[in-house]
């Protein structure tokens, strides 16, 4: 990834990541930036704290706008406080938890909630029954007018929430005429902080009581419903379609076809084939390496979030539970038409292609190029283009100007 703001790798793709927000309120490019400078590389600390204070100064905004009557300032200002709330508290995800997590958590989702009155569309806070807990989201309507219109349900990543998924794809939807439904799922947002219930990978289990809740709504048209994955997502939306057959189209967008073989794939050769249950010393000196990397600041960051995602104590464990999330068995048995997408310079996507070569539906893959600036995770330095081609692609199979 080319350096965007900072040196630290991580620090500089998280402020990538929030910038990517401005094209719909949710930040300003040179305030991230400028946010972001201000820490120390390896400073999670400081990190927070930056970007908690700059979340307060918008929330205050908000405030005062809003008892002005000034609503577009108001709504704007409290998209950007829920951006910048969530970026502050992404440091602490590890365990034990760090009470500034779900601090941050509960704060990015009370300033989004604080926007919503002044959103254009028309938005219902959800919760959705499954297995015993509850999924909170949001349920996106283009009109109030009992008209049936095709629909999006997002699926997020490891470490996004409900609220940041209005940023990553929601209001693109909206404009275009799609109603949408976004939430947290198992090992997300707020029911992993909150609730304490880890990632899953059969999705195929836990879209379907989803489709349920939105199939009792009358304004959904059922022969069209589409699911459209990111970061993780874009291996959870397509695990889902495998066992989900009422979807009429997939997107999944940073794919990755096995998570356990792109791990190897990153070890060095002579362990590759030891992980995670071969030879006990080989384990043990894979797991010594892992844990001094997970001991630095930022660079162990990805690690340590892994270990809470999936709720396990160990390198050795987490390497086992990475073996379930796979397509392997379960791309062949997606029905509906997929797009695979992936950024040239994401190696979280590199195996996108073995993912679109195993699909037998009817299939696109598109290649996003560091040349126009989409070639980092997820594209988010240049969403409008990744917009332009996912939902050009979607437009042509759902039909979205088209109301029943």
């Amino acid at each position: 990834m080319a350096e965007f703001a900072v040196s630290d790798g991580f620090f500089d793709g998280e402020t990538l990541r929030a910038a990517s927000a401005a094209a719909f309120g949710g930040a300003d490019i040179l305030e991230c930036m400028t946010i972001a400078r201000r820490v120390a590389p390896g400073d999670l600390d400081g990190w927070h704290d930056e970007w908690r204070a700059a979340a307060e100064r918008a929330y205050a905004l908000g405030e005062e706008a809003e008892q002005a009557g000034q609503v577009e300032t108001a709504k704007t200002a409290f998209l950007r406080a829920c951006t910048y709330f969530r970026t502050a508290g992404l440091v602490y995800l590890a365990q034990p938890v760090d009470p500034r997590l779900p601090e941050s958590i509960a704060r990015q989702r009370d300033a989004f909630r604080r926007a919503i009155p002044h959103l254009d569309a028309r938005v219902d806070v959800v919760s959705i029954p499954f297995e015993g807990i509850e999924l909170p989201g949001y349920h996106y309507r283009v009109a109030d007018d009992g008209r049936r219109r095709a629909t999006v349900i997002l699926v997020n990543g490891y470490d996004g929430t409900a609220e940041e998924l209005y940023f990553g794809n929601a209001q693109a939807a909206l404009d275009r005429g799609y109603d949408v439904l976004a939430f947290d799922g198992p090992g997300q947002g707020s029911v992993l902080v909150e609730q304490g219930v880890p990632m899953r990978p059969d999705w195929e289990n836990v879209l379907p009581p989803v489709v349920d809740w939105l199939l009792a709504h009358p304004g959904v048209d059922p022969e069209r419903i589409a699911v459209i994955g990111w970061s993780l997502g874009g291996f959870l939306a397509p695990r889902a379609a495998s066992g989900e057959h009422r979807l009429a189209a997939c997107i999944a967008d940073a794919n990755f076809y096995d998570m356990l073989d792109a791990a190897r794939e990153r070890m060095p050769a002579a362990l590759r084939d030891e992980i995670p249950d071969g030879d006990p010393a080989a384990m043990d000196a894979v797991a010594s390496m892992m844990e001094s990397v997970m001991q630095k600041p930022t660079e162990g960051w990805g690690l340590r979030r892994g270990l809470y995602v999936h709720q396990v104590e160990t390198i050795a464990d987490y390497l086992r539970d990475t073996a379930k999330y796979t397509l392997k068995g379960r791309a062949e048995k997606i029905m509906c038409p997929t797009l695979i997408c992936h950024a040239e310079n994401d190696p979280v996507a590199a195996q996108a292609p073995r993912t679109y070569e195993a699909l037998t539906c009817p299939k696109e893959i598109i290649r996003f190029a560091a040349a126009d600036g989409a070639g980092d995770h997820c594209e988010l330095g240049a969403r409008q283009l990744y917009f332009a081609r996912a939902y050009g692609w979607l437009d042509r199979i759902l039909e979205p100007a088209r109301l029943a």
